[in-house]
C-alpha cells in the first residue's frame, strides 16, 4: 500500500520549503525582556535630597582630645580640626526611545510599559555602579581632617590561588582584617556589607570555613543553596557588575559633572575582589528622582520617552571602607 498525500494547509503555493509557512504566530502573552539588573546597593549610601541648587556640603569635625587642668592655669579650649565635604550633582543622566505610531499599530503587546520598564532599569544600573566606584574611592582616599582617621586596604594574595579552598580560606581572613580596620576607627558594626565579586563568592559558599554547621550553626548557608550570608559580621552582596578596572573617562562610568569636575566617579580599582563598607562612607545627593515622562510629536508621527534623574555621590567617611585586592 503507498503512502498518503496529506494536503499541506500552511504550505505557501506548495512551493515553500516550510510546511508552517502560513500557521498563525500565537502570542504567548509574554514579553521577553532583559533579566532584571537589580540594584544591589540599597541602603549602602547616605542619601540627601535637595530642592535646587548644584551641591551639598557636608561639615567635618576631628575628634577633641582630653587633658589634666593644672591648678590655678586658665582654659582656653582645645583646637578642633574640621573641613567640610562637597558633593555635586552630576550632568542630568537618561535614558529615550522613539516608539513610532505604525510600529506600535502593528504591534499586538504593550511595548510602551516594556520599555518604561528597560529604560527605569539601566538608570538604577548605572546608579549601582557609581556608588560602588565611590565606595572604591573612599578605600583610596586620605583622612578627611589633619590626623583624622582612615583605612588601609587588605591585600591578600592567596586569594588568586587556582585551589578554590586556599582562595576562599584567603578571602574569608581578607574580610576579617578588614572588620579588624573598621572596628579601630570605631565604625558601627550595623549595617556593614561586602560588595564582591561573583568568582568569590561562589568560592566561599563552598567553603568549609564558611557554610559548615560546625562553624555557622547552619544558618550561613550552604552548598544546596549556593549562598552565604555573613563572614565575620559582615553581609556579603554578590555583584555581577563589580568593578575591578581602571575607570578613567569612560561614560557613563566615570560619570559627568560638567559644572563641578569632570569625570567624579573615575577610580583605579584594578585587582580588587571586594569593597567592605558601612553606609556612612558614602553620600547620594539627589536632585531629581527617577522619574519618566513621555510627549508625542505629531511631526515625527511618534511618541518620545525620556527616563530620567539627577544626582551626584561622593565619599564622605573613608574610614568606613576598606577595599580586598588580590595584588598590590
Amino acid at each position: 500500500m503507498s503512502n498518503a498525500s496529506p494536503v499541506k494547509f500552511g504550505n505557501a503555493n506548495s512551493g515553500s520549503t516550510r510546511d508552517d509557512a502560513l500557521f498563525l504566530k500565537v502570542f504567548a502573552g509574554e514579553v521577553i525582556t532583559s533579566f532584571d539588573r537589580a540594584s544591589k546597593t540599597q541602603g549602602a549610601d547616605m542619601v540627601r535630597s535637595i530642592s535646587n541648587g548644584k551641591s551639598a556640603s557636608f561639615p567635618v569635625m576631628g575628634r577633641i582630645g582630653a587633658e589634666y587642668h593644672a591648678v590655678g592655669a586658665e582654659i582656653l579650649g582645645s583646637a578642633v580640626n574640621s573641613a567640610e565635604k562637597v558633593i555635586t550633582i552630576n550632568d542630568l543622566l537618561i535614558s529615550s526611545v522613539f516608539i513610532s505610531n505604525i510600529e506600535e499599530a502593528k504591534n499586538h503587546w504593550d511595548v510602551r510599559s516594556a520599555y518604561s520598564t528597560e529604560m527605569g532599569r539601566a538608570l538604577s544600573f548605572q546608579k549601582d555602579k557609581h556608588i560602588l566606584q565611590t565606595i572604591g574611592q573612599a578605600t583610596l582616599a586620605s583622612a578627611n581632617v589633619t590626623s583624622g582617621d582612615a583605612t588601609t586596604n587588605v591585600v591578600n594574595t592567596g586569594i588568586a590561588s587556582s585551589t578554590d579552598a586556599t582562595a576562599a580560606n584567603a578571602m574569608i581572613d581578607a574580610i576579617f582584617a578588614a572588620a579588624k580596620e573598621l572596628d579601630a576607627n570605631y565604625v558601627p558594626s550595623e549595617g556593614r556589607k561586602c560588595f564582591m565579586r561573583l568568582e568569590e563568592y561562589y568560592k566561599l559558599a563552598n567553603a568549609t570555613n564558611a557554610v559548615n554547621v560546625d562553624f555557622s550553626g547552619g544558618a550561613n548557608g550552604g552548598v544546596a543553596s549556593g549562598k552565604v550570608a555573613k563572614i565575620a559580621g559582615i553581609e556579603l552582596v554578590p555583584v555581577p557588575h563589580f568593578v575591578s578596572s581602571n575607570i578613567t573617562t569612560a561614560l557613563p562610568d566615570a560619570g559627568s559633572a560638567t559644572n563641578g569636575g569632570t569625570k567624579p566617579q573615575a577610580v583605579n580599582l584594578t585587582n580588587f575582589v571586594a569593597l567592605v563598607s558601612h553606609p556612612s562612607a558614602v553620600g547620594t545627593v539627589k536632585l531629581m528622582d527617577l522619574a519618566v515622562e513621555k510627549e508625542y510629536d505629531i511631526r515625527r508621527q511618534g511618541t518620545l520617552m525620556v527616563a530620567k534623574y539627577s544626582m551626584g555621590h561622593g565619599v564622605l567617611r573613608p574610614e568606613a571602607a576598606v577595599g580586598i585586592k588580590e595584588a598590590a
